[in-house]
């Protein structure tokens, strides 16, 4: 989707578009600007998915444009390896930028004449208060801070001392640049916030030339006026913030005037999207890594199967509001269905194996069968299927002794074994604790293909894999992270994780055409669920597929029920 493509889907409707389309027909604004500014601190999740879509989808839907720009103001927690993945993500998701990616770093230097405009009318000065003290001196949401006892140095110190500061003559935490709004405003983000902290740190992008940085407050709105972005969108938690936005796009002579609206984040049951808390979960091992299959980075879902089409309908299904709303997790799972019933192909496997032998089949020999890669797509075509004396099924889809409403395999019961034929439980074979070890069954090759050319009708279809051609497999099923869908409601969520949350099969026989799908490409394994080839399967060097979600879909029964 690039910037000059307008999106010819149905309108859609929310309070952002809708200021949008008002600020156009009004002519307040020639076209529209967006941007999508994360910190370069860390791999990007589900709820930065969601400003995704709506910054770039907006972009596109009005025929604007929109940035992509790192505000990399804080070196000690920014690494390349970030932005090459964000940028990675982004374009997965199917979105391009306007131009080259955007840094705030870019305007370091823009930056730093701002602050000195600032401090030439009386606006800003420096303070030699330490965090904690400038913490106790803020105040309380219920009383007024109190003043800095360096709050009315002179113009010409201040000049002075933020040169100095800039040229390194001051260790960390020293001095900082502060604002000088009001200590007794309601608001305590104008109780004068700090705009400049000095940091002895080497930046991945500007190197040694900066020992001061920008505090994200002062970095961001500047960074919006500089690229003329017209509709700063970010999530509510900046609410509080957007005084300061505005007062410093006021006070500043930047060549834009943006205006920043604040929309829901995205929160989710079974979820934490707290970075800190993500990063916490790699760095004490209870994941293996940032695309873990279990974590909501988008590396995450993207190893797990999850296809950018189904996020993309996640997050304009649930839509753009200004309240605070809980997304129930099985929503994401109904739009994974959604894209992947229409586009992955279908295959067999067998989990949990128990041994079928054809008892009249010729031993040796092989029939290839034609099989449907998906019934949905009518060009999906098709492939070769063995089948061979001996098989496998699913341990579950047999029992010896079955209830009334049972349709799939019993002693003297015929089924249809998908693509292939019609076969009947002639006995039983046990092993001496009396579990069953194998089925001997009888075929009917008139039912080459799976239909009856007498018209008979069986009640069950299996599938299975032939023994003498199936492929080792490693199996991930994975379940939620945390055990319940409030996450440290009652503590800390890393006492709800779920033990379960991965369980590793490899008994699993699979049809052999499964080793040839790419990794990353999600397929049905018929009657069990969706799954990903995972890219462990190189180094392995046997399939590994990860289990993206289940067939049963509880949450479109849910609305149509409710």
């Amino acid at each position: 989707m690039s910037e000059e493509t307008v999106d010819t889907a149905p309108e859609r409707r929310d309070f952002i578009r809708d200021m949008i389309r008002s600020d156009l027909a009004n002519r307040k604004h020639d076209s529209i600007v967006t941007r999508f500014p994360p910190e370069p601190n860390g791999y990007l999740h589900i709820g930065h998915a969601k400003s995704i879509c709506l910054n770039f989808g907006v972009a596109q839907e009005f025929g604007g444009r929109c940035n992509l720009r790192f505000d990399d103001t804080n070196p000690v927690k920014e690494d390349i390896e970030y932005i090459e993945a964000i940028q990675e993500d982004v374009k997965w998701l199917g979105f391009d930028w306007a131009g080259e990616p955007k840094y705030a770093s870019d305007y370091f230097e823009t930056f730093y004449g701002y602050a000195v405009h600032l401090i030439e009318n009386g606006k800003a000065y420096v303070d030699d208060l330490s965090i904690d003290e400038i913490r106790e001196y803020r105040g309380t949401l219920t009383e007024p801070g109190k003043e800095s006892p360096h709050r009315n140095r002179s113009i010409a110190e201040n000049l002075d001392l933020f040169a100095r500061m800039r040229a390194g003559e001051f260790p960390n935490g020293a001095k900082c640049l502060r604002a000088k709004i009001d200590m007794a405003s309601g608001n305590i983000n104008l109780r004068d916030p700090v705009l400049y902290r000095i940091l002895h740190a080497r930046h991945p992008k500007t190197g040694d030339t900066w020992c001061i940085y920008p505090m994200y407050d002062f970095a961001h709105g500047q960074g919006d006026a500089l690229e003329g972005v017209t509709h700063s969108l970010c999530t509510l938690e900046f609410e509080d913030h957007r005084p300061l936005y505005d007062w410093l796009i006021e006070n500043l002579p930047v060549p834009a005037r943006p205006r920043q609206t604040e929309f829901a984040r995205l929160n989710m049951t079974y979820l934490v999207l707290s970075k800190r808390k993500l990063i916490q979960l790699v760095k004490d091992g209870h994941v293996n890594g940032w695309d873990d299959p279990r974590m909501p980075t988008i590396r995450g879902l993207r190893r797990r199967g999850v296809p950018a089409a189904a996020l993309r309908d996640f997050c304009e299904r649930i839509g753009v509001t200004k309240s605070d709303t809980l997304i129930e997790y099985p929503m994401l799972e109904f739009c994974i269905r959604e894209v992947l019933n229409k586009t992955a192909e279908r295959r067999m496997a067998v989990l949990d194996p128990i041994k079928v032998t054809i008892t009249n089949f010729p031993e040796g020999e092989t029939d290839w069968l034609d099989a449907v890669n998906n019934p949905e797509d009518p060009d999906g075509g098709s492939r070769k299927v063995p089948f061979s004396r001996t098989l496998y099924i699913e341990r579950d889809d047999f029992m010896e002794d079955p209830p009334k409403k049972f349709f799939r395999l019993a002693p003297g019961r015929e089924v249809r074994l998908r693509w292939a034929y019609f076969v009947t439980c002639q006995d039983v074979v046990k092993d001496a604790d009396g579990n069953v070890v194998e089925l001997l069954c009888t075929y009917d090759p008139a039912t080459r293909g799976g239909d009856a050319p007498d018209g008979r009708k069986v009640k069950g279809t299996l599938h299975w894999v032939s023994a003498d051609h199936a492929l080792d497999a490693e199996i991930r099923v994975y379940d939620h992270l945390y055990g319940r869908p409030d996450p440290g409601a009652e503590g800390d969520p890393l006492d709800d994780l779920n033990p379960d949350s991965l369980i590793v099969n490899t008994a699993a026989k699979l049809e052999p055409s499964l080793g040839e799908i790419p990794v990353g490409d999600a397929v049905q394994f018929e009657r069990l669920g969706y799954y990903c080839m995972d890219p462990d399967s190189e180094t392995l060097g046997k399939p590994v597929f990860n289990r993206t979600t289940g067939l049963r879909d509880s949450w479109a029964k849910a609305q149509k029920n409710g």
